[in-house]
């Protein structure tokens, strides 16, 4: 068994830390871990992708293009940009929750609006799931939480190798303790949300 997770978004959205958890979790499952990633301008906004292989026998870091299982999408945009990662029996989660690029905060140039957004992914994937994830990371107690939110989302998406409690304990010793309480309560928001 091999498993490959695509994590876009842009900086700031915890891209990273979830690649982390997952990664950790997958290892302490026993599997092989390979992990790679990218991130320009992810400090100012910018585009971030992290890849996460794991199972048997892995080697490299990077998968081909069109081979990922699953797509976590922390960005509505970021999740299209890179829909070619995908194929048609890839699991796509996708945060509907937009960052404004600065462009787009100044006035200067439009945010697709986000339903054609989830239209252009579903006419490539029907494998979509959606989640407001910051949203709900918000009800949490803070909008950085939205990673976890999302984290617990993948834990309850069906055939993703990893259990829930595998996750969720990864998750409460990755974090700072001052904020585990609020990401535990986040991941299991996600949870229950992507369940139902």
């Amino acid at each position: 068994m091999k498993y490959t997770v695509q994590i876009v978004g842009v900086g700031g959205q915890g891209v990273l830390m979830a690649s982390m958890v997952l990664g950790n979790a997958a290892m302490e499952m026993g599997f092989q871990v390979a992990m790679s990633e990218v991130h320009g301008m992810a400090q100012r906004g910018g585009s971030v992708l992290s890849t996460l292989r794991f199972g048997d026998e892995v080697i490299s870091p990077l998968e081909a293009v069109g081979n990922a299982d699953m797509i976590m999408g922390f960005e509505p945009s970021e999740t299209c940009r890179n829909i070619q990662l995908a194929n048609r029996d890839s699991v796509i989660l996708m945060n509907m929750d937009p960052v404004l690029p600065s462009m787009v905060a100044a006035g200067f140039e439009e945010y697709p609006d986000v339903s054609d957004l989830v239209d252009s992914v579903r006419a490539v994937n029907g494998h979509l799931v959606t989640i407001d994830a910051t949203s709900l990371a918000i009800k949490a107690g803070k909008a950085v939480a939205a990673n976890a939110v999302m984290i617990g989302a993948v834990a309850a998406l069906e055939g993703f190798p990893i259990p829930r409690d595998v996750l969720k304990d990864v998750l409460g010793k990755l974090v700072p303790e001052k904020f585990r309480e609020l990401n535990l309560k986040a991941f299991d928001m996600g949870y229950e949300a992507a369940r139902n």
